[in-house]
């Protein structure tokens, strides 16, 4: 099976990583990995391999690579060929009772086991197997026969026991050496102190000679324990290839029917025989042994690397003692012990063609048997905890997770496809991505699958390999389908590569005790799971309603997205949600991902909050995180993310993290009323961010470019609202004197009136673009903080003609974003605007028009034209409004002196067709 680690997110990660300590399992790229004994562990007498005997008769390893499609197809042949009255896999043996659902007719991989503890869910562990995993083929191989099926491998009861024992023992060394480093660091005098200065000699943080020195590996094995971690590589290198997975995609997973397994472009393979021939022709065409001869091969290279190795002596209960490496190495020494014990429990039971299916690494050490009394000597009186079992349904996305309780498979769709293309896989593989291409409108005939083969099978050859892998695949279809573009390769990757496979599991399969919360409350809610969407409407004052709401929400603190928040026109105020269902089957794996916190939707979300709020240096997600505790009713947890929030606001300067937190947390604050939340503890949380937003807001605006003043007003609208929602009158005093600060601040110095200021609203050194000071004047306005003769003034200013028209644009921007009712109802604004448009040259306008037409674009069609029928009027009202205060120039303010004049008239209508490009409206 996969190896079995806990979730790298969850609580005790480091426990439950160690929970399974690469059994022969994935490594990096999914190719097998142990972490074996190479040498026996320091402080441990041994007995060497010489004391072994050999396997007993009737026994036959299959050693594996963990979701290699080449040894699953090896696998099948063998199995049928040979034909065992009971197989014995690679697997948690408290996983027996489930094996007959492998050969349910609903079973479909992929899928996973999964077990926890029954105390600590977040300890726990899944073994994915898909269609091309070895385990699987083995699975089903037995139960379509009706033989017998066990795991061998140590039960996860112990495994999960050990590996706390494991977390406990290397908590206890950090705590020691951080104890010996203070005292080192207290009993060193000042003197020596200097003189290690002046000798630059690194300090060390654990106690003396604990430091691993650069020199030599770190801890015991050397040359050897690297063999164990990697074996497949040393394989490689050992043929001359410097790629090791590629070498055994070349001599393993791409061998079909005929070929030879132990021929690849990087010279012979490790596992041939000893006098250089190929097993395949070494077995004299005899069928079985043809079948047989790849595993025997890898066999022997297995133990050609593990010879010479020792077993430590016995450590029943004391086996995670010595230190966390020593505890670690002796894992898989107990795993190996366990398994002979099972093998040797076939044999007693009189099965004399027993199956033996397990990563190729353990293969030497399982054929390899010591006396019994030393296997039941190492795994006697080993710790064990109370822990469940179930399948659980799982995905191709989910595989290529490497880490966690991930498979680390780049490219699981491409390996399903090698396992079940029963020939030319590679044109076979053309024919689909064709077919994807053609889905999304790209033009592709079989001309270009024909070419994509034949470069594929040429690339293949220049670079040495016997068949085309996925590389050559990708590079041809790139060149001949794709026009070298990296575009539609991602989607074939996205969609074939990877693959959208789902799993799925009978409902005879026990469900996960998440799961089975969440059953119950949808009963109780009368909420079932409808696969065709379906919209909800709730009113939180109804009790059913609420609790209803507080389920979705924590279902989506928990990614298991079945309801998503909609608005509608009858869902205005705190008290009425709008919700969209739709359950999809991909949401019970993401139930059973979900399983690691805790074993009811409360308590699972409650954890992962507050796994989230510790982690998280953001002050801005921190925020979110408090919003939807409230809208779970997650109290407990909003304790963690109110501390959090305590912590980041108390350190965090920026202005823009600021200003994007507080509004999430006054919305938090309104839920306060409907919801029946004590939101004190936030309010005190938002108050403090304010009062730092006032404060640090103005030194932020200065020097901003186009972008980042646009990105930094979207803030300031946000926070502005949540400030008056507040309903704190100093607070208020305080934000309207820092916007008086920004609008006030001297604009961009160019050095030259009215010259260029370098960008659309950018800022020299001291100044802050006109966007964020135009905004901060309209805020000021509408909150009745400036009058109307305070804003024309600064308009006039920023709109006189030795301001740099771009920043005068930026300026006219952020005044009048948000609706054009303002120069509706306030003529002398519009008539300064007017003005300013007017004096602007031929080239100035042409550069702003954009600026321009974009700001009158957001208003509504109705208020561009009033704006139009007010600027037509201007030459018809007489005396109205006339003579723009401070002598302000233009049309605007001739048409008010002489509306009578012919010249004047005319030269204003030459400004209509301006407005009319501008307001989108005709005359």
């Amino acid at each position: 099976m996969t190896s079995q680690t806990a979730s790298a997110s969850a609580p005790e990660a480091e426990a439950g990583g160690a929970a399974g300590a690469a059994e022969g399992g994935s490594g990096a790229k999914g190719r097998p990995r142990a972490a074996g004994t190479s040498r026996t562990p320091r402080g441990t007498a041994s007995r060497t391999a010489a004391s072994r005997t050999t396997a007993p008769k009737g026994v036959e390893f299959f050693g594996i690579r963990h979701h290699g499609p080449g040894s699953a197809r090896n696998l099948r042949d063998a199995l049928a060929a040979w034909q065992p009255d009971i197989v014995l896999v690679e697997g948690p043996g408290e996983a027996d009772e489930l094996l007959p659902l492998a050969g349910h007719p609903d079973m479909v991989p992929p899928v996973a086991l999964l077990a926890q503890p029954a105390d600590d869910p977040a300890q726990a562990a899944f073994w994915p197997l898909a269609e091309f995993s070895p385990e699987w083929v083995a699975l089903r191989h037995a139960a379509g026969r009706g033989i017998p099926v066990r795991f061998i491998d140590l039960p996860a009861a112990h495994t999960f026991a050990l590996a706390r024992q494991r977390a406990e023992r290397r908590r206890q060394e950090a705590a020691e050496a951080a104890e010996a480093a203070e005292a080192a660091e207290r009993s060193a005098a000042p003197e020596e102190q200097a003189t290690e200065q002046a000798t630059a000699q690194p300090s060390s943080t654990q106690p003396s000679g604990t430091q691993p020195s650069s020199a030599e590996p770190e801890g015991p094995g050397g040359p050897e324990r690297y063999l164990a971690t990697d074996p497949i590589a040393a394989l490689a290198a050992a043929a001359g290839c410097e790629d090791a997975e590629q070498w055994w995609e070349d001599v393993v997973e791409h061998r079909f029917a005929g070929a030879t397994p132990t021929r690849s472009a990087a010279g012979e393979g490790a596992a041939a025989d000893r006098d250089g021939a190929a097993p395949d022709a070494a077995a004299g065409g005899d069928p079985l042994a043809t079948v047989l001869a790849p595993f025997r091969a890898v066999a022997e290279a297995m133990a050609a690397l593990r010879e010479g190795e020792t077993l430590p002596e016995p450590a029943g209960a004391d086996a995670a003692t010595g230190s966390a490496r020593d505890a670690d190495e002796r894992t898989d020494a107990l795993r190996e012990a366990w398994m002979r014990l099972r093998i040797r429990d076939a044999v007693k039971e009189g099965h004399s063609r027993i199956a033996v299916v397990c990563g190729a690494w353990h293969v030497p050490a399982l054929a390899r048997m010591p006396a019994v009394s030393a296997d039941r000597a190492l795994v006697k009186g080993l710790p064990k905890i109370r822990t469940g079992v179930t399948w659980v349904p799982w995905t191709h996305r989910r595989l290529t997770v490497d880490g966690g309780y991930g498979a680390g498979i780049e490219s699981p769709g491409w390996y399903h496809h090698l396992f079940t293309a029963p020939d030319r896989p590679v044109a076979r593989w053309m024919t689909k991505v064709a077919g994807l291409l053609r889905e999304e409108d790209i033009a592709v005939s079989s001309a270009h699958v024909i070419e994509a083969v034949r470069l594929a099978e040429t690339l293949a050859v220049m670079r040495g390999r016997p068949l085309p892998g996925l590389e050559e695949a990708t590079d041809a279809v790139r060149a001949v389908m794709c026009d070298g573009s990296d575009v539609p390769l991602a989607l074939v990757r996205d969609r074939l590569v990877i693959g959208d496979a789902l799993g799925g599991v009978p409902d005879e399969a026990p469900a996960v005790p998440l799961q089975q919360d969440l059953t119950r409350w949808q009963r109780r809610l009368r909420l079932l799971p409808q696969a065709d969407g379906k919209d909800l409407e709730l009113d939180l004052r109804r009790e059913t309603d609420q609790l209803r709401s507080r389920l979705l929400h924590r279902l989506r603190l928990l990614d298991v997205d079945w309801g998503t928040p909609t608005h509608s026109r009858g869902s205005t105020g705190t008290f009425r949600e709008t919700w969209r269902l739709h359950w999809r089957p991909e949401l019970a794996v993401s139930v059973a991902e979900a399983a690691v916190w805790g074993s009811t939707v409360e308590t699972a979300a409650t954890a992962r909050v507050r796994d989230r709020a510790t982690r998280s240096g953001d002050l801005a997600d921190v925020t979110a995180l408090a919003e939807q505790c409230l809208l779970a009713d997650l109290p407990e947890a909003l304790d963690t993310v109110i501390q959090a929030l305590t912590d980041l606001a108390a350190l965090d300067t920026d202005a823009g993290q600021l200003a994007e937190a507080l509004p999430a947390l006054v919305r938090s604050l309104r839920y306060g009323d409907v919801r029946g939340t004590d939101a004190d503890a936030l309010r005190r949380v938002a108050r403090g961010i304010a009062v730092r937003l006032c404060v640090a807001l103005p030194p932020a605006c200065t020097g901003l470019d186009a972008r980042a003043a646009a990105g930094l007003r979207a803030h300031v609208d946000r926070a502005h609202d949540a400030i008056g929602l507040l309903g704190e009158p100093d607070l208020s005093d305080s934000w309207a004197a820092a916007l008086l600060r920004i609008a006030d601040r001297a604009p961009v110095s160019t050095g030259v009136p009215g010259g260029p200021a370098g960008g659309a609203s950018g800022a020299g050194a001291g100044g802050i673009p006109g966007l964020l000071r135009g905004r901060a004047v309209r805020l000021l306005l509408d909150s009745e903080r400036v009058d109307a003769d305070g804003a024309a003034r600064r308009m006039r200013l920023a709109l006189a003609p030795a301001a740099a028209p771009d920043d005068a644009a930026g300026w006219a921007e952020g005044f009048l974003s948000g609706g054009g009712l303002l120069l509706v109802h306030d003529p002398h604004l519009l008539r300064l605007l007017d003005s300013w448009l007017a004096g602007l040259n031929e080239q100035a306008f042409i550069d702003l028009l954009p600026v321009l037409r974009r700001t009158f674009a957001g208003f509504a069609q109705g208020e561009r034209r009033s704006i139009g029928d007010r600027v037509a009027g201007f030459g018809d009202r007489g005396g109205a409004g006339a003579g723009a205060p401070g002598g302000a120039t233009g049309p605007a303010a001739a048409a008010d002196t002489l509306p009578e004049d012919p010249a004047v008239l005319a030269l204003a209508d030459t400004v209509l067709p301006t407005l009319e490009l501008l307001l989108g409206v005709p005359r």
